[in-house]
Formats: C-alpha cells, structure tokens, sequence
C-alpha cells in the first residue's frame, strides 16, 4: 500500500530521506548507493555547518541545550549537533560520531566545554542532580549518546536506561498528577506552580527517547508495562497541568515533562501542535508497542485515511503565520523543534516529502508489536 508514498520520495526527495528510505524501509540499500547517498548528504549546508563547529577534542559546538547568545547558529550546540547526525542516520563508526561520544564521556573534556559561562560551570557540577525527576544535565549528555547509537554499550546509560523506565513505571501507582505534587507556600510568583521533590521518578521527553533509541531494556514484561504505562499517562493528565522540580531550595521547569496527554496524529492539528508533536509518537511507536498503545493506534488510522488518495501527506494551514511557524522550527534539528529532513522547505514538496516519510517510517514501526515475539 506505500507503493505510491514510496515512488513519489525516490523521484522528489533529497538525499537523506532517500538514504533513509532504501536503508531503513525498502531494506535495498546497495553499498556503492550508500556511499553515493552519503557523500550527497556531507556536502548538504546543515552538515557542513556542524563540521565546522567540531572541536579538536571532538565535542560539537558550545555546552548542551546551551545559551542562544553564545551561538552562531542553533546547530552550534552538543544537543542539536547530536539531533542532526541521528536523524541524518549517519553511521555510528563515523569518526565525527565516535569522536563526539569519547568526548561526552570524558569527564576532563565535559569540564571544559561548560566552563564558558557561569551559570554553566554550576550546571556542570550539579549535573547528577534531577536525573530522576527530568532535570539534569546527564539527561542530556546520556540520551544524546542513545540517539548516536552508543546507548547499549555503557555502564553508566544502562543505569539511566533503567532510571527512564522506572519513570514510566512510576506512573501505573498514581490516579492524578497530584498524588505527586506539592505547591510552595511560601511562593511570591504570579504562577505557584506545583512541584516534584528532586528524587522523584517522573517521565519527561528524554526518558522516552532513551528507551526508544537502546534495547537492553526491552523484555516482554517491561514493554507490557510501558504499554499500560503509556495509556495510563494519557487517561490521567490533564491539559492544563504544569510542573515545577524543586532542587535544594530553587524550582526549575523540567526537560519537557511528560504532565499532560500525548495527542494521536491529526492533520487537524499539525499547525497547531508544531512543536514536538510528531517527535514522541514516533518514538512511542519506536519502543515496538504495535497498536497496543491507544494514540498509535489512533494515529496509525488517520495517517492511512492521510495517505489513502495520492499517498502523499498534504498539510493546508489556515494562515500565512502558522505556515511560516512550523516551517521555521523545522529548519533545525534542535531540544524540542520536529525533525526535519528536508533542506529547503520554501519548497512546498519539501514538506510534503518530510511528512510523507515520517508516515510510512511511523507505519513501519507499528507493524509488529514486540511483546508478541
């Protein structure tokens, strides 16, 4: 049924869809094609603009999910930089890649590389704090060697792959956000927040990630709980929810904290939920739950009735200002923008390229559920 989706990406896309196409999907990928696509994919502006950004000790960029004032471009930062070459797929054995992880996991070199603003140097040192609760910086560091395909081989990211999968689980125990909140009492703020004590296991979006990206986890018993899990979050949260984490005597907003209910694909709401929308369904759909979770299911019926004319993803936004909105956050691969494989979508098929790829990787992914191997 994707034979009319798949011919209109192999004559419109450019390289890295259809480098992902043939690799990931059509399994046809020849080595001689593989060098061709990827030698395409080097010189594309976004690659060679994180080339540039590489240091001599291999890390990319300035800290992770670091200050805009700091940067040159939104890829001048270890977080996009890592998004950018995961979801360019490039092969892990690439030495920019390897280079990059050695660099994340040499406490000397992280030093260093947040030592270039204050506020950063105390990030640094209180960097293990809020790993449970979707606060810390190790949450970046670890999950972004995930997304680079480093997430399996590590002691300390098993023990966070566990720290992730306990946050889900920690969910199935509660009937409503606020049998784990507390409100500040003595909170002079417009907005009293509630909040998290620090060492309280609560998901965010990196713990999704982290499970999506790495397999050392995955037995049929702890998908069945991320199943439950998953459904159990969105019969329970409400859209208006807020959270704070209290860490020592300070609050901070979390890492975009899992508090309110994961929306199933719409064309309805693309405009309107331009940001991280697609992202969490496709790594929901990633962990291999098939349609056993309730928006992948939804989601899986709305993408076939989106594919079922021309086998193309066509999105209509109301306004000149929405269109430009979306198409602006995916320029870059950055914390929380969609991914966006195309490079220039002044080019209306270059979205419709994107969307239409994401459609059928999505269904590829839900294909087969993994609790039933």
């Amino acid at each position: 049924m994707y034979e009319k989706s798949i011919n209109f990406l192999l004559e419109n896309a450019g390289p890295i869809i259809k480098y992902r196409l043939q690799k990931e999907i059509l399994n046809n990928l020849t080595e001689a094609n593989e060098k061709k696509l990827l030698k395409e994919i080097y010189q594309t502006p976004h690659f060679k603009l994180l080339e540039s950004y590489i240091k001599p000790n291999g890390y990319i960029g300035i800290g992770m999910h670091s200050w805009d004032k700091f940067k040159e471009s939104p890829l001048q930062d270890g977080e996009a930089a890592s998004r950018l070459l995961s979801y360019y797929n490039i092969p892990k054995t690439n030495p920019i890649i390897s280079n990059f992880v050695k660099a994340m996991r040499n406490e000397k070199i992280l030093k260093t590389e947040f030592s270039y603003y204050n506020p950063e140097k105390t990030r640094y040192e209180e960097r293990f704090l809020g790993l449970h609760s979707g606060f810390s910086l190790m949450v970046l560091v670890y999950t972004m060697q995930a997304l680079l395909g480093y997430g399996d081989d590590y002691d300390d990211l098993k023990e966070f792959q566990n720290v992730s999968f306990q946050t889900f689980k920690k969910i199935l125990s509660i009937s409503s956000l606020d049998d784990l909140t507390k409100f500040n009492p003595n909170s002079k703020k417009k907005y009293n927040y509630p909040y998290i004590e620090e060492k309280t296991y609560f998901p965010c979006s990196y713990n999704l990630e982290m499970l999506a990206y790495t397999n050392n986890w995955k037995t049929k018993e702890n998908l069945k709980l991320l199943i439950n899990a998953i459904n159990h979050l969105n019969e329970i949260m409400q859209e208006g929810n807020n959270l704070h984490i209290k860490i020592r005597n300070r609050y901070y907003s979390p890492l975009w904290a899992l508090c309110r209910p994961i929306k199933a694909f719409s064309l309805d709401l693309m405009q309107y939920n331009y940001c991280m929308y697609r992202r969490p369904l496709t790594e929901i759909a990633m962990l291999g739950v098939g349609e056993n979770v309730k928006i992948i299911k939804d989601s899986i019926i709305n993408i076939k009735e989106a594919l079922s004319k021309d086998g193309i993803i066509h999105i209509k936004f109301d306004n000149a200002y929405n269109k430009k909105r979306y198409l602006t956050m995916l320029k870059y691969s950055t914390n929380y923008s969609e991914i966006g494989l195309e490079e220039d979508y002044r080019k209306e098929i270059a979205l419709e390229c994107d969307l239409t790829f994401w459609a059928i990787q999505f269904l590829k992914y839900t294909e087969k559920s993994q609790t039933s191997t």
